[in-house]
C-alpha cells in the first residue's frame, strides 16, 4: 500500500492504509497500517509520526497530548467541517458517533478504532448527495486539494471526480457568495406604541408560554408581574420605569421578563432588547422563545440575535481572501472549509451555535474570525454582497422583531451614538445578567491610547501601505464615490490620509525597543514605554506592567503636546467629512434611494465610533497629562503582555464610576429598563434563614420602603442612584432545597504552596465525586503547575481531564465536551464561572484552589478607596464565589458540592451561600469522605 502523502498527485491515496493515533488522557494509541494496536510512549510516537500520515482526531488536541507538532495528518474533523459545515460536533470520537448515530465506544482503543470507520460514512454520505451539493463540494474541494489538502485527493476520489492537475488554487471555486438569497427587505420603523402591560397580562402570557402540561410556580408568577411595572405608559410617571430584580436560580426568570417582553412588543409595534454579558445566555433566550414561537419561520421574523459586526463573517473579506490564493496556496484549506460554513450557515454568526468553535482552534484566528470585519472597513451599500450580507441581514431583521437578544457593550455603544430622537434607540430594555453591567459599563465608556490602538486607527484611514498585500480597504475607497461631486469634502480627505502618517506606522514595536520613533505619536508611546520601565517594581513580570501617570516626566508632557497638538490636526478633516456627508443627505432627500442612503449613514457612524470619538477622547487625556488628573476618572500608563512578552503600550482612562455614562447614555433615554439577575443584591451581614423566608417569600417595595442591607451595592452599581426618582425592587428566593441537595466544605488542611499537596487534594476529591467536577483556579501558573500530577492521578481512576491553557481547544469547546461527558473533569481559571451552565449530573463538584480576591491593580485600588478597600475587596470575593456556588444547583433533582481548598476564607464572606447551608471546616479526608456519602446516596 502506498503512503497516504503520496508525492504523485495523479495516484488517489489508500485511506485503508493510514495509520490511527488518539491520547485517551496520557494513554498514546497507535494502530498500524496493518490494524495492531499499541501504547507508545512520546518518543517512540514521535518517530512514527515523522514516517507515515496519520489518521487523528483534532490535530493541535493531539499535539498537545502528543507533545510534539504534527504536521501530517488526515485530521476527521475537517472532514467533518466539510461534509457537514454549520453542524455541531464535539471533536472526539464520542461526539462523531453521537451526530453518525454509533454507539458510544467505552474505551481508548474502540475511540481510536472508530476513526476510519467515521471516515468512511462522511465520505459515503458526501459521495450519496444530491448533484448540485456534489458539484459544488467538488469545486471547493479541487481548490482545497491544488493547495494541500490531505483530505482532497481522497474526497475527490469519492465524488467521481479526476485527480487535480499540479497548478496554482483557484480562489473562484469557492464564491459560495453567488449562490445565497438576497435580503432586501428595507421596512421604516415606526414609533412605539404606548399601550401597558398589566400585571395580571404578564402572568396569563406566562402561562401560555409555560403551555397546559406546566405548573406555574407562585414565585414566578410574581416575577413576571414584578418586570411588568417595566413595560407601562411611558407618561405613568419619571422616566425611567427601573425595575431591579433579583431572582434566586430556579425561579423561571428568563421565562418570567419574556412574557412581559414579548407582550409589550406585540401591542406596541417595536423591539424590545434583551441583553446579556455572555454569549451562551443570548443563545439560551432564543432557544426559550420557541415556546412562544414554535414555527421556525416566525420564529426567525419575531426573534433575533444582534450582536456586533466584528462577530460575523464578511463576505467581501472572504472573496478577497480567495482572490489571494495563487499566491497564498497554504490557506485554501482553511478558507475552503470557511466558503462551506459560508453556504450552510444562516446567520454568518462566528461565535454562534452554527460555527463549531473548535474549527478555530484547526484553522486559525486569521482564517476564520479573522474574516469579520474587525476594523469598521464596511463600504456598506458599495459592497457587491450588501443584500447579502450577514450583517445587513441581522441589522435589518432586528427592525422588524418583537424581542432582539443582544450583549449589554453593543446596547451601550448604540445607545451612546444614536440622538434622542433617532428611531434606531430602542425605549425597552431587560438586562439579563445585571450583576455584570458596571463591568460592562466600565469597558464600553473607557478610552485606551495605545500604539496598537493608534496604528489600527491609521489603517482604518489610509488602509494598505508600502505596497503590502492585505484586505485593508483605506478611507479613500470607502468613501471617495460618495464626495465625487464636492471638491471640498475631497480636500478633507486627503488631509486626513496625510496626517494620519503622524500615526504609528509598520514596525513601531521594533522602533520603540530600539529608541528610535518615528513621528510625534512613537516619541510619545517610547517615552510612556520609559517611565513604565523605570517606576515598575517588576520589570520582568510575566503579566501587564501598570504605573500611575501623575507626576510625568518632562518628556513625557512635552511629547504629550506635541502628540496633542497632531491628533487636532487630523481631527479637523475627519470632523468636516462627517459633516459633508451628513449635508449629503439633508439636500439630496428626494434623490437618494434606501441602500445608499445606509451607506452614507454608515459612513457617517464609522467616521464618528471609529476616529472622531476616540480622538476626541484621546485629545483630552493628552491635555490631561499636562493638567493633571481629571475629577471622576482613573488613569494610568500600561504594558500589555502576553507571557512576558510587551503586546502594546499606552495609557488608559477609565471612569471611577461608570454607570454615571450608562445612566446618562441609556438609562436615560429610555421608558422602561428592567436589570435582574440571580445575584444583584450583596450581603456583608448574615440573611435570613428558610424559615424566615417562608414569613416573607417577596420583597416588592421602593427605594424608602426596603433595608439597605442587601440592596445598597445593587443600587450602586447598576445605575439606580443616579436617577432624581425611586427605583421599583423586587426580591425573589430560589425553590431548590440548598439544605439537602448542597455541601460546602472548606479543608484546612492542604499545604497551598504545593502543587502536587493541590493535585492530590483535588484528585481525591473528584474520584470521591465520580468526576463531573471544575477546578478553578486564580492563577494560570498554578493551573499548569498541578495539571500534570493531577491527570496522572485521575488516569488512574478512570475519569477523562481537560485543561483550559493545557490542551489545544477553546474553552467553548473545553466546556461542550466537559458538559457531554459526564465522568469528565475540567480546569480553568475563575473566569470560567461565567461561561459554564451545566445542568444536571454533569458538574456536580466546584472545587477552589485558593480565595479568588480581586486583582489589586491601580483600577482596583483607586475603586477600593472610593467604597472602602475592605467593603470593595469583599463584594467582589463574595459576588465571585456566589456566582459559582450558584452554577451546581440548576435542577429540583441535582446535588452538588462546593469545595474551597484554601482555609483562609473569612466567615464573613460566607455570607456569599444560602444561609441554610452549613459551611463545614474539616480536614481533608473527612471532605472527601463526605463528598462520596453525599453524592453516592
Amino acid at each position: 500500500m502506498q503512503d497516504i502523502f503520496s508525492s504523485n498527485p495523479t495516484e488517489i491515496p489508500e485511506l485503508h492504509s493510514a495509520p490511527v493515533f488518539y491520547p485517551h488522557g496520557s494513554h498514546l494509541i497507535w494502530i498500524s497500517d496493518n490494524g495492531e494496536i499499541a501504547e507508545l510512549d512520546r518518543t517512540a510516537l514521535s518517530h512514527k509520526l515523522t514516517q507515515k500520515t496519520v489518521l487523528l482526531c483534532h490535530r493541535r488536541w493531539s499535539s498537545a497530548r502528543a507533545g510534539t507538532e504534527i504536521t501530517r495528518a488526515l485530521d476527521i474533523m475537517e472532514l467533518f467541517a466539510f461534509v457537514r459545515p454549520a453542524r455541531f460536533c464535539l471533536p472526539t470520537p464520542v461526539g462523531l458517533a453521537s451526530q453518525l448515530g454509533l454507539a458510544r465506544p467505552q474505551s481508548g482503543d474502540a475511540m481510536a478504532a472508530l476513526l476510519p470507520q467515521i471516515a468512511f460514512m462522511l465520505l459515503d454520505e458526501l459521495a450519496s448527495a444530491p448533484a448540485p451539493a456534489r458539484k459544488e463540494a467538488g469545486e471547493i474541494a479541487a481548490m482545497m486539494t491544488a493547495g494541500g489538502w490531505t483530505w482532497g485527493p481522497i474526497v475527490l476520489s469519492h465524488l467521481g471526480l479526476p485527480p487535480q492537475k499540479p497548478e496554482p488554487p483557484d480562489g473562484r471555486n469557492a464564491a459560495i457568495w453567488n449562490r445565497l438569497p438576497e435580503y432586501t427587505d428595507y421596512t421604516p420603523q415606526i414609533d412605539p406604541g404606548t399601550q401597558p402591560v398589566l400585571p395580571d397580562a404578564a402572568r396569563e402570557r406566562l402561562q401560555d408560554m409555560l403551555g397546559d402540561s406546566a405548573e406555574m410556580r407562585e414565585s414566578q408568577s410574581d416575577y413576571a408581574a414584578a418586570i411588568a411595572a417595566s413595560f407601562d405608559r411611558p407618561d405613568a410617571g419619571p422616566a425611567p420605569t427601573l425595575v431591579l430584580a433579583e431572582a434566586g436560580t430556579g425561579t423561571g426568570k428568563t421565562l418570567g421578563y419574556l412574557a412581559p417582553a414579548s407582550l409589550w412588543a406585540e401591542k406596541n409595534g417595536a423591539a424590545v432588547w434583551i441583553s446579556t454579558y455572555t454569549r451562551t445566555l443570548q443563545h439560551q433566550i432564543a432557544a426559550e422563545l420557541t415556546r412562544l414561537y414554535p414555527n421556525a419561520e416566525t420564529h426567525a421574523q419575531k426573534v433575533v440575535l444582534r450582536k456586533g459586526r466584528e462577530n460575523y463573517l464578511c463576505l467581501l473579506n472572504l472573496e478577497e481572501a480567495l482572490g489571494t490564493m495563487p499566491g497564498q496556496p497554504r490557506n485554501a484549506t482553511a478558507l475552503g472549509l470557511m466558503a462551506r460554513w459560508a453556504g450552510a450557515t444562516s446567520d454568518g454568526d462566528l461565535t454562534g451555535a452554527s460555527f463549531p468553535a473548535w474549527l478555530m482552534d484547526l484553522l486559525g484566528r486569521a482564517q476564520t474570525v479573522g474574516l469579520a470585519d474587525r476594523r469598521g472597513e464596511c463600504v456598506h451599500a458599495a459592497c457587491a454582497h450588501y443584500n447579502k450580507c450577514f450583517v445587513e441581514k441581522s441589522t435589518r431583521s432586528a427592525k422588524r422583531a418583537d424581542i432582539v437578544v443582544t450583549n449589554h457593550a453593543l446596547v451601550m455603544i448604540h445607545a451612546a451614538y444614536a440622538s434622542n430622537d433617532d428611531r434606531r434607540r430602542p425605549t425597552r430594555y431587560v438586562f439579563d445578567e445585571g450583576h455584570h453591567v458596571f463591568d460592562a459599563a466600565d469597558s464600553a465608556f473607557s478610552a485606551y491610547l495605545s500604539a496598537g490602538e493608534t496604528a489600527e486607527l491609521r489603517h482604518w484611514i489610509r488602509g494598505a501601505e508600502d505596497g503590502r498585500r492585505g484586505r485593508a480597504r483605506g478611507l479613500k475607497r470607502r468613501l471617495e464615490d460618495l464626495i465625487a461631486g464636492d471638491d471640498v469634502a475631497k480636500a478633507d480627505l486627503e488631509a486626513a490620509l496625510e496626517f494620519a502618517r503622524d500615526l504609528p506606522g509598520q514596525g513601531w514595536q521594533k522602533r520603540l525597543s530600539a529608541f528610535q520613533p518615528m513621528g510625534p505619536a512613537e516619541t510619545f508611546f517610547m517615552h510612556v514605554r520609559n517611565s513604565l520601565y523605570a517606576r515598575a517594581a517588576d520589570p520582568e513580570s510575566q503579566y501587564d506592567l501598570q504605573s500611575e501617570l501623575h507626576p510625568a516626566t518632562d518628556d513625557l508632557l512635552t511629547s504629550a503636546n506635541e502628540f496633542a497638538d497632531r491628533l487636532h490636526h487630523l481631527l479637523v478633516p475627519l470632523n468636516n467629512l462627517a459633516k459633508r456627508l451628513k449635508a449629503l443627505l439633508d439636500d439630496n432627500v428626494d434623490e437618494l434611494d434606501s441602500a445608499t442612503r445606509a451607506r452614507i449613514e454608515g459612513a457617517i457612524r464609522g467616521l464618528e465610533l471609529r476616529a472622531a470619538g476616540p480622538v476626541n477622547a484621546w485629545q483630552l487625556m493628552l491635555g490631561d497629562v499636562r493638567d493633571g488628573q481629571r475629577d471622576g476618572f482613573v488613569d494610568w500608563l500600561q504594558i500589555d503582555r502576553i507571557e512576558g512578552q510587551d503586546r502594546d503600550v499606552g495609557y488608559a482612562r477609565h471612569w471611577l464610576d461608570p454607570t454615571i455614562p450608562f445612566t446618562a447614555e441609556v438609562l436615560d433615554g429610555a421608558h422602561g429598563v428592567a436589570i435582574t439577575s440571580a445575584t444583584l443584591q450583596d450581603y456583608a451581614q448574615p440573611k435570613r434563614s428558610q424559615a424566615e423566608k417562608e414569613a416573607k417569600t417577596k420583597d416588592t417595595a421602593t427605594n424608602n420602603a426596603v433595608a439597605a442591607d442587601g440592596w445598597a451595592s445593587a443600587l450602586a452599581l447598576t445605575g439606580a442612584a443616579h436617577l432624581a426618582h425611586p427605583t421599583l425592587r423586587a426580591a425573589f428566593s430560589s425553590p431548590f432545597d440548598y439544605a439537602n441537595q448542597t455541601r460546602i466544605f472548606v479543608v484546612n488542611d492542604v499545604v497551598r504552596d504545593r502543587p502536587s499537596a493541590t493535585a492530590a487534594a483535588m484528585a481525591g476529591l473528584m474520584q470521591a465525586s465520580g468526576g463531573g467536577a471544575l477546578g478553578l483556579f486564580t492563577a494560570v501558573r498554578r493551573l499548569k503547575a498541578v495539571h500534570p500530577d493531577l491527570l496522572a492521578r485521575l488516569e488512574a481512576a478512570d475519569l477523562p481531564l481537560y485543561a483550559q491553557h493545557i490542551d489545544k481547544m477553546n474553552l467553548q469547546t473545553l466546556l461542550q465536551m466537559f458538559r457531554e461527558e459526564a465522568e469528565s473533569c475540567l480546569l480553568g481559571t475563575d473566569a470560567v464561572r461565567d461561561g459554564i451552565d451545566v445542568p444536571g449530573a454533569a458538574l456536580r463538584m466546584i472545587v477552589f484552589d485558593r480565595m479568588p480576591w480581586p486583582r489589586s491593580d491601580l483600577l482596583f485600588q483607586a475603586r477600593a478607596k472610593w467604597q472602602g478597600r475592605d467593603a470593595w475587596t469583599e463584594r467582589l470575593a463574595r459576588l465571585k464565589l456566589r456566582q459559582a456556588f450558584g452554577r451546581l444547583i440548576r435542577r429540583d433533582n441535582d446535588r452538588g458540592v462546593f469545595v474551597m481548598l484554601d482555609s483562609r476564607l473569612p466567615t464573613r464572606l460566607t455570607t456569599a451561600f444560602p444561609p441554610d447551608v452549613e459551611v463545614q471546616r474539616v480536614g481533608l479526608a473527612e471532605a472527601i469522605a463526605r463528598t462520596r456519602d453525599f453524592l453516592g446516596e
